[in-house]
């Protein structure tokens, strides 16, 4: 049987912090900027995203990080440890890439390091990667999230065609968390406050009990993996609405580590999908 050959490590791309915003009590900005962003350039698509790398405690090696070389000679405890964050926005005359971070105090790995992020300090990227955006032949646009779905569902809603009939819908702990978003006339977001129920339950009330309009639907629904299963089950067997039309995919699952969510997610996904066709 012949050898597979060697996955080849995506070439990574440095940046340096520019500056941070706090957002909303738990959403933190990180500006980044410099040489490094020359050639970073955007597909048009409104989720697209980026991989940060994360060296171990430690690491010998410097921003930004040469995965093949790291991949070659280092053993894989001491891999940089990667975390999927939306663009927020880019703007390419001054080179300025937006990502927005939620920020539970010293949980996790990126939002403790945008919570001290300082501006001259150095990160390393894989990307950029994406596949959604509003499409102006769409009858009408679904969009429904959490907090983690947030920049995405922003990004979409600015870029909405003109006369566009949009259902947002971002489900966040209470009204601290709520942006100001600049959209199209006519566009807006319902937001959905949390409170002490469990997550995703707001949102997916709020998109089973919602009134179709007519026409095909386009629709971008992600977040927290439970209630993205529910939605993704309404969509497809009660509306009877096709894959093609739809962008959904949990970003995180409730009880599990980003690590341990990433190793089983497309698993999961598939399963979830042969569930629903045999149900169906």
């Amino acid at each position: 049987m012949a050898e597979r050959p060697a996955r080849r490590a995506p070439k990574a791309q440095g940046a340096q912090v520019l500056r941070t915003e706090q957002i909303t009590p738990h959403m933190v900005r990180v500006v980044l900027g410099g040489d490094g962003l020359a050639d970073f350039n955007l597909a048009g698509f409104t989720d697209h995203y980026i991989k940060l790398c994360f060296a171990p405690e430690g690491a010998d090696y410097t921003h930004p990080f040469d995965m093949a070389r790291i991949r070659e000679e280092y053993p894989r405890e001491q891999w940089p440890t990667t975390r999927t964050y939306t663009v927020r926005s880019w703007d390419p005359a001054t080179r300025e890439l937006a990502v927005d971070f939620v920020v539970h105090g010293d949980e996790g790995l990126a939002g403790p390091w945008a919570t001290r992020a300082r501006p001259g300090d150095q990160v390393t990227f894989l990307g950029p990667g994406g596949g959604y955006g509003p499409q102006a032949s769409a009858g009408w646009h679904l969009l429904a999230g959490d907090e983690s779905a947030l920049p995405a569902i922003a990004a979409a809603l600015e870029r909405m065609p003109a006369g566009a009939l949009v259902h947002a819908f971002v489900e966040v702990a209470d009204a601290t968390e709520e942006q100001k978003i600049v959209t199209p006339d006519g566009v807006a977001v319902t937001w959905l406050h949390r409170g002490d129920r469990p997550v995703g339950e707001a949102v997916v009330a709020a998109v089973t009990e919602l009134d179709f309009p007519e026409g095909e639907v386009q629709a971008f629904v992600h977040g927290e993996a439970g209630f993205v299963k529910e939605i993704r089950r309404h969509l497809r067997l009660e509306r009877g609405i096709p894959l093609s039309q739809l962008s959904i995919s949990g970003y995180w699952r409730l009880g599990q580590s980003d690590d341990a969510w990433r190793a089983v997610k497309r698993e999961w996904n598939e399963q979830v999908e042969r569930e629903q066709e045999n149900a169906g």
